[in-house]
């Protein structure tokens, strides 16, 4: 039997490739010298592409494969596709926000204890002998009681509030639209930051929220607050952030995510009031498998004439409507 032809745009983890590679020709785009001439020759043959969000998918490269019907996503985020030209085509796509939900958590978590226990500099005091010539580390603030504000409450901003609640912490949130949870949503952006001690960003990114954490929204935040993000570079306005920082306005960054990767302004890493992790939330062997397994069952999900397991709805997409 003829295997269905397939678009890879980005490999995936070893064991999802063994499986694609068993079940589908797949075209390697990924590895094409002449990408063009490769996307003309084979992109008709192709109801289907294997990508993640690092590989760009743009308007002419959706042109040129007519029979187009799904791209399976193997991250999160999707910003580097042309979501308008999909939406308009009817072509769905899939990723994978369930299977790194639990990890990417735990990473804001972890910086959000982390900045606020200082312990980076912890660790360097530790182990510099500081703490035998200096005596015991600066006292530092407890969490429980404080209130944590978090710009997002889809699948991982719950998972956040949940954690955050079970620590005893007061959460509260800000999304574009209210959704049907427990945890007190906060329709005002602005207001949001004033109102909390940390704030953790977990949205989209792409155009619809680049500089959405704007200068406003950090010195709202204060001298004392603590700005997380796990989302995208883009969605904050980084030289603001680098300049509230620097000026005392805003009181500590603790970041996954950069405005350039791998490569973050030298100016931000100077800085001492930041916690630096590299873009490396879903970073496990164990998610990072999932995430690629969920790629991988997503297209034999429509191969099939099942439903998706992961659909990501571009409705918002259409011309016409409101960015969502």
């Amino acid at each position: 039997m003829t295997k269905p032809d397939v678009m890879m745009l980005f490999p995936q983890r070893p064991v999802a490739m063994a499986q694609l590679e068993d079940a589908y020709t797949l075209h390697r785009w990924d590895l094409a010298e002449d990408k063009a001439a490769f996307l003309a020759e084979h992109g008709p043959k192709c109801r289907t592409i294997a990508t993640n969000g690092h590989a760009p998918l743009d308007a002419a490269m959706i042109e040129a494969m007519p029979n187009l019907e799904l791209v399976s996503c193997s991250s999160a985020g999707f910003e580097s596709f042309d979501l308008a030209a999909l939406a308009k085509r009817g072509i769905a796509l899939t990723n994978t926000s369930q299977a790194l939900c639990d990890d990417v958590a735990d990473t804001a978590i972890m910086l959000m204890l982390a900045a606020r226990r200082s312990l980076v500099a912890a660790d360097a005091y530790t182990r510099s002998g500081d703490w035998a010539t200096k005596g015991p580390f600066p006292l530092q603030r407890s969490l429980k009681g404080r209130k944590l504000g978090i710009v997002g409450l889809g699948t991982i901003g719950q998972a956040i509030a949940r954690r955050g609640e079970a620590m005893g912490l007061q959460v509260s949130y800000w999304n574009r639209r209210k959704k049907d949870a427990p945890w007190r949503f906060v329709p005002d952006l602005v207001e949001l930051a004033r109102e909390s001690d940390n704030l953790i960003v977990i949205v989209a990114g792409g155009e619809g929220t680049r500089g959405l954490i704007s200068a406003e929204v950090m010195e709202a935040l204060g001298p004392e607050g603590l700005l997380i993000n796990v989302a995208r570079g883009s969605v904050v306005d980084e030289p603001a952030m680098i300049a509230a920082l620097s000026s005392g306005k805003l009181g500590h960054a603790a970041l996954d995510v950069y405005a350039s990767e791998p490569n973050p302004d030298p100016a931000l890493t100077a800085l001492p009031n930041t916690t630096l992790f590299p873009h490396h939330a879903s970073g496990t062997v164990e998610t990072r498998d999932a995430m690629a397994q969920l790629l991988v069952d997503n297209l034999k999900a429509h191969y099939a004439g099942k439903p998706l397991l992961s659909p990501v709805d571009l409705r918002a997409y259409l011309p016409g409507t409101v960015e969502a």
